[in-house]
């Protein structure tokens, strides 16, 4: 076990704190607004009408944005993981 080992190893943690922290928040209010969404669907339904208009609404361009930060997080975090694995393979 050398400098080289400790150093990727704790890059890689690091790495997956920060990746996961970043994809934390953004992912819970993906899926509150994704729940949002299909509460909007179902309303719709028994009502029988659309309440909007059929280009997206900020609520799904929220999500999306949402689900990209918390894709790069988890990304971030996958970069950390390999990193650890990294460390373990460099002799």
């Amino acid at each position: 076990m050398g400098p080289i080992n400790l150093l990727l190893w704790g890059l890689g943690v690091v790495l997956i704190i920060a990746g996961y922290n970043r994809a934390r928040g953004p992912w819970h209010r993906y899926q509150a607004l994704k729940e949002q969404e299909a509460n909007l669907a179902r309303y719709e339904g028994w009502r029988g009408t659309r309440l909007r208009d059929d280009g997206p609404s900020a609520a799904t361009l929220m999500a999306e944005r949402m689900r990209r930060t918390a894709q790069i997080g988890g990304l971030v975090a996958i970069a950390g993981f390999v990193l650890v694995f990294a460390g373990f393979a460099v002799h």
